[in-house]
C-alpha cells in the first residue's frame, strides 16, 4: 500500500527565500541599465509553485523603469533558477516595485514635523520663560 506523500512544512517559505536569495545574485549579472540598485525585499510563491511575485525596492533608479526590465528579464532570471534551485516546478517570476520603504520614509518624516510643530506650541513664549528664572 502506498502512503500519500506528505507536504514538508514550511517548504513553500525556505523555496521563497531561496529564491530571493539567487535572485539577487543573478540580478547582479543583468547588464540592462534601466535595473537601478535593487533590493528584493519579499518572495511569495503560490502553493502550486506556478508563480512567484517579487517585491522589490530601489536604492538608485526610476521604480516603473526597473519594474518593465526586471519583468522583461524574467524569463532569463527563471533560467538561471533552474540551474540553481532543486525543485521539479521553478514559478513564473512576476516583479513588482515595493513602496513600504517609501512610505516609511514619508511617515516617519510626517511624525518628526508633527513633534516638532507640537514642541513649539508646548514650549512657554520667550517672555514667560525669562520672567520664571527671576
Amino acid at each position: 500500500m502506498r502512503h500519500k506523500q506528505r507536504s514538508i512544512p514550511n517548504r513553500g517559505f525556505r523555496v521563497a527565500d531561496q529564491i530571493q536569495r539567487d535572485l539577487a545574485e543573478l540580478i547582479r549579472e543583468l547588464k540592462d541599465p534601466r535595473v537601478g540598485m535593487i533590493t528584493i525585499n519579499a518572495v511569495e510563491v503560490t502553493p502550486d509553485y506556478a508563480h512567484a511575485k517579487i517585491f522589490f525596492s530601489l536604492l538608485i533608479g526610476d521604480p516603473a523603469e526597473s519594474e518593465v526590465a526586471l519583468n522583461e528579464a524574467a524569463g532569463f532570471l527563471r533560467n538561471g533558477l533552474f540551474k540553481r534551485l532543486a525543485i521539479h516546478t521553478v514559478p513564473t517570476l512576476h516583479f513588482h516595485f515595493d513602496r513600504t520603504t517609501e512610505r516609511a520614509a514619508e511617515l516617519n518624516a510626517m511624525i518628526l514635523k508633527a513633534n516638532a510643530t507640537r514642541a513649539r506650541e508646548d514650549a512657554p513664549p520667550a517672555d514667560e520663560a525669562g520672567k520664571a528664572e527671576d
